[in-house]
């Protein structure tokens, strides 16, 4: 009974403006449109359905129609035409600004969950409205392209639309942060984050996605996205290949940089020499870079580098009188390698040299 007499409190007022309007034959005051604005407004909060509330107008309307004079029944429509567009006007203007109010609230729990801030305990709370609960583990993939992606943009929204048609009972999160495309899953479904990277490497016209390791808690969101926003960072200056990137396989890097300042000195005491070479070092470290990643097989080698094998032979010899250390030596190759990682690491040898 409540649900039926609900939409009736929306038409009130409404016979009397009909009435009015076509008793002279006029148009409806600014100051009638904007009740009728208001009333709409307010249906749109109550969560009323909007066709319902039109035939409510509608019917309202031909109750008063026997009771118009004969020459005032054809500015009827006219009337109910601005009154129900204006109550439409008013209804969407709520909707609207409930929408903006919820991609707030959601943009500033996204902030909010992968930089740690607020409360963690407020944050888990906050976590349930948008479908995570916090107290399991949860993985992180990031998804970057070559041009930045915001909320609403086709590629997100196919994204999206895809990951959720396929999981949508699953607890997972889809956003975008600084232009680059977020999936958030529970720790232990793998396929989500799996199908989330091969759909954003086809929607980014072949970007490269990351995928941080799981961790419990609020804590591990964090944990998990920083892991993989260094991988991709650690992809580019590295020049890994392959579209999808697992922090778990590169835990290694971190370790041989942490100790920074050992590193540069490996660094500049194996590969400083190679300044003294026509081009610079940088030709040369290339060198190294593509044999280590050949497995040291020279045709791979010079095939990558769009060299002949006489020439990459050439380098390597030239390498070898530069720094003392042989590359095709087992005993100099991995001083070599580790050498030739910290300076992409580190990004030696820099621009100028």
């Amino acid at each position: 009974m409540a649900d039926r007499k609900a939409p009736e409190n929306h038409v009130a007022g409404y016979a009397e403006i009909l009435l009015d309007a076509c008793a002279t034959g006029r148009r409806l005051t600014r100051a009638e449109l904007e009740s009728r604005r208001t009333h709409g407004e307010r249906a749109a909060e109550a969560g009323l359905p909007l066709r319902g509330l039109i035939r409510e107008h509608l019917a309202a309307a031909q109750e008063i129609q026997p009771r118009l004079a004969s020459g005032a029944v054809g500015s009827l429509l006219a009337v109910v035409e601005q009154a129900v567009d204006a109550f439409a006007e008013g209804y969407e203007r709520a909707q609207h600004h409930a929408v903006r109010q919820e991609e707030a609230a959601r943009r500033e729990f996204i902030d909010d969950l992968l930089y740690g801030r607020s409360d963690l305990g407020r944050l888990a709370e906050r976590a349930e409205r948008f479908g995570l609960r916090l107290s399991q583990a949860h993985a992180v993939a990031v998804a970057a392209g070559p041009e930045p992606y915001g909320d609403g943009y086709p590629v997100a929204r196919g994204i999206e639309g895809a990951v959720l048609a396929r999981f949508g009972n699953r607890k997972i999160l889809l956003a975008t942060k600084d232009g680059r495309l977020v999936c958030v899953a529970p720790g232990d479904q793998p396929d989500v984050l799996a199908y989330f990277a091969k759909r954003a490497y086809a929607a980014t016209d072949g970007g490269r996605v990351a995928i941080g390791r799981s961790h419990p808690g609020a804590g591990g969101v964090v944990h998990s996205y920083e892991e993989a926003l260094n991988a991709l960072d650690l992809a580019e200056r590295m020049r890994l290949e392959g579209p999808v990137l697992h922090a778990a396989d590169l835990l290694v890097y971190p370790v041989l940089t942490r100790d920074r300042q050992a590193m540069a000195d490996l660094v500049e005491s194996m590969l400083g020499p190679l300044r003294q070479a026509r081009g610079g070092a940088g030709p040369l470290l290339d060198t190294l870079a593509a044999y280590f990643d050949s497995g040291c097989v020279a045709t791979e080698a010079a095939r990558r580098l769009s060299l002949s094998v006489r020439a990459l032979t050439y380098r390597l010899e030239r390498i070898h009188t530069l720094t003392r250390a042989d590359p095709a030596d087992p005993q100099h190759r991995y001083t070599l390698q580790t050498a030739v990682i910290g300076a992409r690491l580190l990004g030696w040898p820099g621009t100028g040299s």
